[in-house]
């Protein structure tokens, strides 16, 4: 008996990661509130990320702290996407899926449920990156007999993390306007 190309396991669409940064620019003392907020909404510690080069029209010089990010993977990047996107009405742009990758924003960590405003913290809002990937990606990152994967298994189309966005979460996409 035949399998349809959807019925393949090792074609199923996985979320691998989901990456939350807040850049906080030249201010280095708003590190420690993007630090305290990150670790309130993930429950993990985060760590800095520093320029790699200087930029003197926005005041940073090379190696300074401009943000805070934590990395989360299995049912905690499933638990955060699901509330990020609950934070986002499930609403999102075509545009924030590219290959492999989801990217958008919260304008305000009070949108999150069960979150509340802290005046020491202040507003503050932050950016989520979901990866995707499929069975059989380990083959190719692996230290010992590490082989290539096929391009099209590499490679997630759009319209299939789109699928997998609104079939899992119940989000819906719309086109950016202007």
């Amino acid at each position: 008996m035949k399998m349809a190309a959807n019925d393949n396991p090792m074609r199923e669409v996985r979320l691998e990661k989901v990456v939350i940064n807040m850049g906080i620019g030249d201010k280095e003392d708003t590190y420690t509130n993007a630090k305290t907020l990150i670790e309130k909404l993930t429950g993990r510690s985060s760590i800095q990320t520093r320029s790699k080069k200087r930029a003197p029209e926005f005041k940073i010089r090379k190696d300074q702290v401009i943000g805070a990010m934590v990395t989360l993977r299995g049912q905690g990047a499933t638990d955060m996407l699901k509330r990020a996107l609950d934070a986002n009405n499930n609403t999102l742009y075509e545009s924030s899926v590219a290959n492999n990758s989801l990217n958008f924003g919260v304008s305000e960590y009070i949108y999150f449920s069960g979150v509340k405003y802290d005046p020491k913290i202040g507003m503050m809002g932050l950016n989520l990156n979901a990866t995707f990937s499929r069975r059989g990606r380990r083959v190719e990152i692996r230290k010992r007999k590490a082989a290539k994967v096929a391009t099209e298994h590499r490679n997630i189309a759009p319209e299939e993390i789109r699928r997998y966005i609104e079939s899992r979460f119940g989000a819906k996409f719309v086109p950016r306007e202007g």
